[in-house]
């Protein structure tokens, strides 16, 4: 009888510790969520857009975050910098090609937790038809119920890409292009 307390005791707090871990969707449609993007233009001032439709999911324990996960798929065809004429130009087959690469999608593959609260988010982002590992700096932002009997979690994440490492040329004059996450998930 003394063998299997041990046993009995690892399976409650194995299946305690699985109950902490929830699944949330992203909340893109109640715009709740946002990827920014930012790039400099000609060296002298900075252009701004968004991805308007976006959708994912993530799983998040805040006592485990190692054992967090994230994934994002984005509609390229949706970006908008405000100015049609130059959202043309970024779509088209010089950039980003969105008649033959669509989409875009973020799979984490790791988590790290950082000591000061903040998360390393290692995974692979699939887009112009290229998949390269990226680290998204991120760190919550609260979490907790919602007015409407739901349960929410938010996060802000920072990401610089490189153009070229996705087969483009450099958005004039740096290959350089700024991407702010804001995403907060309601909990299934």
């Amino acid at each position: 009888m003394k063998t299997l307390k041990p046993i009995v005791l690892f399976m409650i707090m194995s299946i305690a510790g699985y109950a902490n871990a929830a699944d949330y969707i992203i909340d893109s449609e109640g715009a709740h969520a946002s990827i920014d993007f930012k790039f400099k233009h000609l060296g002298y001032s900075w252009l701004t857009g968004s991805f308007r439709t976006f959708g994912g999911n993530f799983k998040w324990d805040k006592n485990k975050p190692e054992d967090s996960s994230i994934t994002v798929d984005i509609n390229v065809i949706s970006l908008d910098s405000n100015q049609a004429e130059r959202d043309k130009h970024i779509r088209g087959a010089k950039y980003l090609n969105v008649e033959k690469y669509p989409t875009a999608k973020f799979v984490s593959t790791s988590v790290t937790p950082e000591k000061d609260g903040s998360l390393a988010i290692h995974g692979n982002l699939t887009l112009h038809g290229i998949t390269k590992e990226i680290v998204i700096d991120a760190k919550p932002v609260g979490e907790g119920k919602d007015p409407w009997g739901g349960y929410r979690a938010g996060f802000e994440g920072f990401v610089t890409l490189n153009t070229q490492d996705f087969g483009m040329p450099n958005f004039l004059p740096t290959n350089k292009v700024y991407m702010q996450l804001n995403i907060e998930g309601i909990r299934q």
